[in-house]
């Protein structure tokens, strides 16, 4: 499989490292905001800027080149995409975070918000820490999770916050950034009584490049806008 990679810093340089003992061959590596020819890759891979994402994905889209996407800080224009993809007939697979890890726990997280929401005396809030080099917060991982947490109870809302005082339907995130953390998610549910914590720590980015990579291999030969639910067959997950 020949991969373009639309951002070449460190998760760039990580996914290559991983691509590369897969079998695969890296033909375009790309930095910024540069001038390149999309055409010769079989999938592109993007974890550029927020500045460059849109416009790198839609031109695979319109190149007919499959792209994974985990670049965050762009999402306004995330349902614009989607349309031009699907008017392209193109391939796309975005995710805030391509941790196989991290997916798995956010499954959990929505089953526990299903089970806790029923009981009505627990107050739920999002932590995350991350490294000074994090451009967004909180991060796109925090959001789907309060997203998760939100389609499965009655909260209807999060903020990022510094303390935990917000309105009864709204999820307080605080959001940290301190050096050298890849990334660290705590979803913590507190009563008068005990308290419920589930927790994702990643040590190093190598499960976030393998998760880019193995969402290439799977994206080839489809058409359509996926998630990583799709990549990893969690759709049976009620």
């Amino acid at each position: 499989m020949k991969i373009a990679l639309l951002g070449y810093g460190k998760m760039g340089k990580a996914i290559e490292k991983i691509a590369l003992q897969r079998g695969h061959k890296i033909v375009l590596r790309v930095s910024d905001t540069q001038v390149y020819e999309i055409s010769k890759a079989d999938v592109a891979i993007d974890f550029s800027v927020p500045e460059a994402a849109f416009d790198n994905i839609t031109n695979c889209f319109r190149n007919k080149v499959p792209v994974i996407s985990g670049t965050t800080g762009w999402l306004e224009r995330y349902n614009e995409a989607v349309e031009l993809c699907n008017r392209e007939n193109g391939s796309f697979v975005y995710a805030s975070n391509f941790s196989l890890g991290v997916h798995l726990f956010s499954e959990l997280n929505k089953q526990l918000a299903n089970l806790i929401h029923l009981l009505k005396n627990y107050d739920v809030t999002i932590e995350e820490t991350h490294h000074i080099k994090k451009l967004d917060a909180p991060s796109g991982t925090a959001i789907s999770l309060a997203e998760g947490i939100i389609e499965n109870s009655s909260y209807m809302d999060w903020k990022l916050t510094s303390n935990s005082e917000v309105s009864k339907h709204t999820i307080p995130i605080k959001a940290h950034r301190i050096p050298d953390v890849p990334g660290t998610h705590i979803v913590n549910y507190k009563s008068k009584i005990d308290t419920i914590e589930i927790k994702h720590t990643a040590h190093n980015r190598k499960g976030f490049a393998l998760g880019a990579v193995i969402a290439a291999e799977w994206i080839l030969g489809k058409r359509g806008v996926h998630s990583m639910k799709d990549v990893l067959n969690l759709g049976h997950i009620p």
